[in-house]
């Protein structure tokens, strides 16, 4: 090592004197919470939609801008009791880039998923595919919003209608996000949210579902509630996915606090650009005019050929160092082991490709300008 390079590394452990992970959760303040929480010693009501489950809820149908929501215990729930609640049968359209829990929804509700390739340039579902894959035996249509990314949602309700297809978004990484003005969650006939401890909201472990049809909304609310509707009537069978008040008392807190997190994490992101817009062979996540923003994720994509280094390259760069980005959405949910020999994953090619090439940065509210310099530093440094 010369001295140039001794320098560096002192750089390094300069900003980095402890692990730099890709996400850290946001939460108030200690005094906020435990006064948040003081009541409940009061009226010991822990569970069961208690006043803060009431509170949280309608707090967030006036912040995310839709008509009707109900908390369930976290985000696969929501997926999962959605299309259970929807009766859907046969054939589900969803894409194979995105966290294993929406393909695991489908098919833990007996449904078969149809995996459509994604549009090379925000990752969603690539709807010039879409319509070519709908068959006698599809019943709905389940995009994800990735990255904060927002799926073409006119063409994709467009070809639904069409069909007399149900549209389901898993929108966990648009929470707070709008779309030519309007809350993202009041697009398809449901949009379902996480509130995992790495989101840019959370409620510890939480998810809701938004919806516009009260009939829809009575069937969420037996199957989060075991069917119970009194102390002596059971109308349906349900399961348990009830938000605790714990969770609904964080997510209070926390709701006060998601503009200012979101505006801490738009710096980070800006440094971001400001660092590697320009290098040949990293495509850094562009922002729609359209979309007023949340800054949950900043993806790069490597070109190899054109940077001169791998994406796993870079990954174990920056591990050396004591920084863990994430390699997300790796590996495809149609390639896990789980679903060995079902799926074909080079029937979604431009999938296949982002997921070997794309390194989630980090990114969180409390990274600091110096941090992401030297992120930066170290990602260029494998530059060839």
């Amino acid at each position: 090592m010369n001295s140039n390079d001794n320098n560096y590394s002192k750089l390094i452990d300069k900003y980095v004197t402890g692990k730099i992970l890709v996400t850290r959760s946001s939460m108030p303040g200690y005094e906020e919470y435990c006064e948040e929480i003081r009541d409940i010693w009061d009226t010991r009501w822990l569970t069961n939609m208690g006043p803060k489950h009431k509170q949280l809820q309608a707090g967030l149908i006036e912040y995310l801008g839709v008509e009707k929501l109900d908390l369930l215990t976290n985000g696969h729930m929501a997926l999962e009791l959605t299309m259970q609640a929807l009766g859907l049968t046969g054939e589900v359209i969803t894409t194979p880039f995105t966290f294993a829990s929406t393909t695991h929804a489908i098919v833990r509700n007996g449904l078969t998923p149809v995996f459509c390739d994604i549009d090379p340039e925000d990752f969603t579902m690539d709807v010039t595919k879409l319509e070519s894959l709908i068959t006698d035996k599809t019943s709905a249509i389940v995009p994800v919003h990735v990255y904060g990314n927002v799926c073409n949602v006119e063409e994709i309700q467009r070809i639904a209608d069409k069909h007399g297809l149900k549209v389901i978004y898993d929108a966990a990484h648009t929470f707070g996000e709008t779309y030519k003005g309007k809350g993202i969650g009041s697009f398809g006939d449901v949009s379902c949210f996480s509130f995992h401890a790495t989101k840019v909201f959370n409620t510890i472990e939480g998810g809701a579902v938004c919806f516009k049809d009260q009939a829809f909304g009575d069937k969420i609310y037996d199957l989060k509630n075991f069917g119970i509707h009194g102390p002596e009537i059971v109308e349906s069978v349900g399961a348990n996915a009830k938000m605790n008040e714990f969770c609904a008392a964080m997510g209070i807190c926390n709701l006060r606090h998601v503009d200012e997190e979101i505006a801490k994490r738009k710096a980070v992101v800006e440094r971001y650009h400001e660092r590697l817009d320009s290098t040949d062979g990293i495509m850094l996540n562009k922002i729609s005019p359209d979309v007023k923003p949340n800054y949950a994720y900043l993806p790069a994509v490597f070109d190899a050929d054109r940077f001169g280094s791998s994406r796993d390259e870079v990954f174990d760069e920056l591990a050396k160092h004591n920084i863990f980005a994430r390699k997300y959405f790796y590996p495809l949910t149609n390639t896990f082991d789980c679903f060995k020999g079902k799926f074909d994953a080079n029937d979604t090619p431009v999938a296949l490709k982002v997921s070997k090439s794309v390194l989630t940065l980090p990114l969180y509210a409390d990274l600091t300008t110096e941090q992401v310099d030297v992120i930066c530093d170290i990602i260029l440094s494998c530059k060839k």
